[in-house]
C-alpha cells in the first residue's frame, strides 16, 4: 500500500487551508483599520473641540510649569537642591492633552 499519493494529499490540503487562514487573518485586519480611519475622520468633523487644550492637544506641562526643569533633593532636608529635567515632559516644555490624548476633539 503506498503511503506517498496519502502524505501528498494531506500536505497539500494543509497548504491550502493554511493560506486561506492566514488570507482571512490579514483582510480582517484591514478592515479593521480602514474602519478605524474612516470613524476617526468622522469624529474629527462632528467633534467638540476639547476644553482643557483648545483643540491644540498639547498644553504647557503642568509639573515644571513649562521650565523644562524641576528641582529636586534624594533627601527630606536637603543642603543643596539640583535641578533635574522634568519627568512629565522630558524637556520639552509641553504635555500631550491627557482629555483628548492629543487628538484636538473629544
Amino acid at each position: 500500500m503506498p503511503l506517498e499519493p496519502i502524505r501528498f494529499l494531506g500536505t497539500s490540503a494543509g497548504v491550502i487551508v493554511g493560506g486561506l487562514v492566514i488570507i482571512n487573518l490579514v483582510s480582517s485586519a484591514a478592515m479593521g483599520a480602514f474602519r478605524f480611519t474612516i470613524e476617526e475622520k468622522r469624529k474629527k468633523k462632528t467633534g467638540l473641540i476639547c476644553r482643557a487644550c483648545r483643540g491644540k492637544g498639547f498644553y504647557i506641562c503642568r509639573l515644571c510649569k513649562g521650565s523644562a526643569t524641576i528641582k529636586w533633593s534624594p533627601l527630606y532636608d536637603p543642603v543643596c537642591i539640583n535641578p533635574c529635567l522634568c519627568p512629565t515632559c522630558d524637556g520639552n516644555r509641553v504635555q500631550r492633552c491627557l482629555n483628548c490624548i492629543g487628538k484636538g476633539y473629544c
